[in-house]
């Protein structure tokens, strides 16, 4: 079977079509085959293909021999082969072999189509769609099908595969004004063929929100539209980055209205000046009146400020610099405002200043507010070097940041000495925890300022007595700056009331030593005037002269011992200012046995045992008159407060504890309640027991003379057991 295509059919092809023999030489070809391939040769019968094709894929070649074996291959989609040139080219193709009557292939027809300038167009075109973020659409209203590019769909982010309906596009957008104005356009297209470009909220199959720009024409036929077509763009990040830039716009134009910050341009070409709506306020122009504006800022401008700003202004346009000034302006009724003005003077392609525009803003407020500040400053300034009292400004680690003269009066220093110093290096260490913590207190807000009475070293080393003021100054933030600290000198003040509590203090002991001057006497004369009466009734009614004669020795000691009570007494009597002047340092063993020796007739008389245990090296501190009134109200309340048909029994101890003589006298007598009478232990006129001779002043006097020498006793009892009274005496 002949399967040769006809001549004539050749001829008529409008496709590239072409006939090769068994060699692959031309044999026929249609008129389209030289047009297509640009072949400039007007006869290629007889021609091998390879050399009309010289820059041929291998792969045709390949084909080309299998389709003379008798393989039919057909590929209508085309493909894309890199030349030997290196060059790309598409290719669409159709060869089957032509057989004789013999059954044998003896030619092979070939239909190709070069489509390499069409695949580049549409990859460009989906290049250009992918770079732009545009994908494609059209919506057959006949049979209402909806056709989308790839990039169509990803931007709707769906498979590939989607098809969607006219309403399923509708629904993509954002549910609102964002849809129905979609919609609206749409419909408008189809009701009149008016086109549409629009900007809305697409909602993406993931559920993300972009901004898209749509836009659609509409095809008619007969009046009717049939079809709708358009584009889509992804304009998110521009569309977020616009509403973004409106927004700071907005936000741009209302600071500068509520700041009063005016915007302008001056063309240095044509001398022309551009105002925005707030330099006529500024100015306190009228916005509608036709005028020059150059003319106006020139009349507005202080007489007195016109010559500097206009030569700041001069000197940048031919510089070509920046300029920043201040000056005043005269608006209407003579008021002054006062102005700041930045100035940027732009160039042309040339290089050469063409424009400058700047801002003006008013300032007459912050100028007003720093002129009150000044004149604040200047009195503050004036209070803080003329104060009679210390006034200080310091830092937050304590240092002094300045000083006025009171300060230096009162420390003894000079201002440069005290600038390298800091409050705590002359601050006395017993005050300085209390003032850093509430001075922390104040730098963590807790309280606003604080006063409190504090002593400073003198640069000499004497104590500076004062009263401490402290308040912060602070920040625009709130926090602490520094503080501000007055210093009122009080050592005068102290000084005199030292001396007046002195004075007090003075009067106070002369009155407590007359107070016990008097029980002293009353008290210890009593005990050798009932020492004195027992031995003149013992030797009137003594008979023996050897025991008289040894009655006349004990009266003869008794008297001694009366003498030099009576001497103590008149110590006493010269006790008129400071207890300490007259103390002194005395043998401890010595003082109580002579105040034993003193009363031997009483303790031979209830045939007590006195057992003593005093280290002969204990010496103590004291006034030698308070100590023997001391130790003999402890003897005598030891033996009058005995237990009956008991030996009184008398034990005296010392030991040192401290640098300080510790003695204890211990007795085995009645006893003292000490649940009952503890609290007033040491009260005058205070009573324990049923005695006639119970005064109750002997402890009283015995406690206050121990508080006057620095001493200190106590007591420790049972009922019907005992006392021990414990006496602390300094040594030195």
């Amino acid at each position: 079977m002949n399967t040769n295509i006809s001549e004539e059919l050749i001829a008529l092809a409008t496709v590239p079509v072409a006939q090769l023999d068994s060699n692959l030489c031309f044999i026929n070809y249609s008129p389209t085959w030289l047009i297509h391939f640009n072949i400039s040769d007007t006869n290629i019968i007889g021609k091998y293909y390879f050399d009309v094709f010289s820059d041929t894929p291998i792969e045709i070649n390949e084909l080309l021999t299998l389709c003379l074996q008798g393989q039919e291959n057909t590929n209508l989609k085309g493909k894309k082969f890199t030349l030997p040139s290196g060059r790309t080219q598409w290719l669409k193709w159709k060869m089957y072999p032509c057989k004789n009557d013999a059954g044998e292939v003896d030619s092979i027809s070939v239909i190709l189509e070069d489509f390499t300038k069409k695949k580049q167009r549409i990859n460009l075109a989906t290049r250009a769609e992918k770079v732009a973020n545009i994908g494609g659409w059209h919506a057959d209203l006949l049979d209402n099908t909806v056709y989308w590019t790839r990039r169509a769909k990803q931007i709707h982010e769906v498979p590939y595969e989607f098809v969607p309906t006219l309403n399923e596009c509708i629904d993509f957008y954002k549910i609102g004004e964002h849809r129905s104005r979609i919609n609206k356009a749409i419909n408008t297209a189809i009701n009149t063929g008016n086109p549409w470009d629009e900007e809305a909220i697409l909602v993406t199959a993931e559920g993300k929100e972009i901004w898209v720009r749509v836009k659609g024409e509409a095809e008619t036929h007969n009046g009717k539209t049939v079809k709708l077509y358009g584009t889509f763009q992804d304009i998110d990040d521009k569309k977020k980055i616009e509403l973004k830039y409106r927004a700071v716009a907005k936000r741009l134009e209302l600071s500068t209205k509520a700041a009063k910050i005016g915007t302008w341009e001056y063309n240095i070409l044509d001398k022309t000046d551009t105002w925005d709506s707030n330099m006529y306020s500024i100015y306190e122009v009228n916005e509608l009146e036709d005028q020059v504006l150059y003319d106006v800022w020139k009349e507005k401008i202080h007489p007195d400020d016109f010559k500097k700003v206009d030569d700041e202004m001069q000197l940048a346009i031919k510089n070509g610099k920046n300029v920043t000034s201040e000056f005043r302006i005269q608006t209407g009724h003579n008021t002054i405002k006062f102005l700041k003005s930045v100035a940027t003077v732009v160039k042309n392609q040339e290089g050469v200043p063409s424009q400058v525009v700047g801002v003006n803003w008013d300032i007459t407020e912050q100028r007003l507010a720093q002129q009150k500040l000044e004149k604040s400053r200047e009195s503050f300034k004036y209070a803080f070097e003329h104060s009679a009292i210390g006034m200080a400004l310091v830092g937050l680690d304590g240092k002094w940041l300045e000083i006025n003269q009171s300060v230096c009066n009162s420390l003894g220093y000079s201002k440069a000495e005290l600038l390298k110093l800091t409050f705590q290096d002359i601050t006395h260490p017993n005050d300085l925890e209390k003032d850093i913590e509430l001075l922390e207190e104040v730098i963590k807000g807790n309280r606003i300022s604080y006063q409190i009475d504090k002593r400073y070293f003198h640069k000499r080393g004497g104590i500076v007595h004062a009263l401490l003021t402290v308040t912060a100054v602070k920040n625009y933030d709130g926090t602490v700056s520094h503080f501000i600290s007055q210093i009122v000198d009080l050592t005068s003040r102290v000084y005199q009331e030292n001396k007046l509590r002195s004075l007090v203090d003075v009067t106070r002991k002369q009155n407590e030593s007359l107070y016990n001057f008097a029980h002293i006497v009353s008290h210890n004369l009593r005990s050798h005037s009932s020492n004195l009466s027992m031995l003149k009734d013992f030797l009137d009614k003594e008979k023996d002269e050897k025991e008289k004669e040894n009655l006349m020795n004990m009266l003869g000691s008794s008297v001694n011992s009366l003498s030099e009570t009576v001497a103590h007494l008149n110590e006493v009597v010269q006790i008129t200012t400071d207890v300490k002047v007259k103390m002194r340092r005395i043998s401890l063993l010595e003082a109580i046995n002579t105040v034993q020796k003193n009363i031997n007739v009483n303790i031979a008389e209830q045939n007590a045992n006195v057992i003593l245990n005093i280290d002969g090296t204990h010496f103590v501190h004291v006034v030698p008159a308070y100590l023997d009134s001391i130790l003999l109200n402890l003897f005598t309340n030891a033996l009058k407060y005995s237990f009956p048909n008991r030996t009184p029994v008398l034990e005296i101890s010392s030991k040192n504890v401290g640098g300080r003589i510790i003695l204890a006298f211990k007795d085995n007598g009645l006893g003292i309640d000490l649940d009952t009478h503890g609290p007033k232990m040491f009260g005058m006129y205070k009573t324990f027991h049923a005695h006639k001779d119970a005064k109750g002043i002997g402890l009283f006097i015995t406690k206050n003379q121990m508080m006057s020498m620095g001493g200190k006793i106590h007591v420790e009892s049972e009922v019907n057991v005992g006392t021990t009274f414990t006496l602390s005496f300094n040594s030195n």
